[in-house]
């Protein structure tokens, strides 16, 4: 028998543990063929290596990877967006488990609030802050001022910025002085700069959602682990296309 398929655990019971259903109904994705080990269409009884194998559904990358966590935070006013600040301020590794040691995901400006997910999956890291993967970052932004039409206008289209053209932006107006901006590029405090372009500088900046992740009801100061289906949404939202 296969060295690679006798040894290792069963791969309907590592897909059952990362939320694809049932072991039972692992087994029917499996058959199916829309599972692959390691770029090969995987075929029932397969065991695989969770430290070296790489599982993908669908041709979507499954994190099987022992270890690896994912923690959602919701970043308070005046904490730093770092793993160690110089001048002992507060930062978000502050707020979670020191073991095993974690990373945030892109950075929210110590005025920022608002979600910031932190994880020790490098590869995901990578696909979540590359511009080519264009993952969306929701915020709400209570401006200085009432924007006109015009002004959302030219949020909408991009605005020139120091560091070039700000990709266009999908605005909606809340409030006479508080807009919804989403975009899927991380320059830095780009939201600010963008409204601070239009003549309405930002007086009060919050995340409210990451690519799929939203959660209204995660105090300030407090997080959780992603459950198994915001990962595996994560993992599509971050898959080669």
């Amino acid at each position: 028998m296969n060295h690679q398929i006798s040894q290792g655990e069963r791969l309907q019971k590592v897909l059952a543990r990362h939320g694809f259903g049932s072991r039972r109904a692992c087994e029917d994705l499996i058959a199916a063929g829309r599972v692959s080990v390691g770029g090969k269409v995987a075929e029932l009884g397969r065991r695989v290596d969770v430290a070296c194998d790489e599982v993908a559904v669908d041709d979507v990358v499954v994190g099987v990877r022992p270890g690896l966590v994912h923690y959602l935070l919701n970043k308070p006013l005046g904490v730093i967006s770092t793993a160690h600040d110089p001048q002992g301020r507060r930062t978000v590794l502050d707020f979670v488990p020191s073991e095993p040691r974690v990373f945030p995901v892109g950075r929210l400006d110590s005025d920022t609030e608002g979600l910031l997910l932190l994880t020790n999956d490098g590869e995901m890291t990578h696909r979540l802050t590359h511009p080519s993967f264009g993952v969306e970052k929701e915020y709400l932004a209570q401006l200085r001022g009432y924007p006109s039409r015009s002004a959302l206008n030219r949020l909408r289209q991009g605005v020139c910025l120091t560091d070039g053209l700000s990709a266009p932006a999908r605005v909606v107006q809340v409030e006479p002085n508080l807009v919804k901006i989403t975009i899927h590029e991380g320059r830095n405090r780009q939201v600010r700069r963008m409204c601070e372009a239009v003549g309405h500088p930002v007086l009060r900046l919050v995340r409210t959602r990451i690519g799929p992740l939203v959660d209204r009801s995660l105090p300030p100061g407090e997080w959780r682990e992603l459950s198994p289906t915001e990962t595996r949404s994560l993992e599509v939202a971050v898959a080669v296309r």
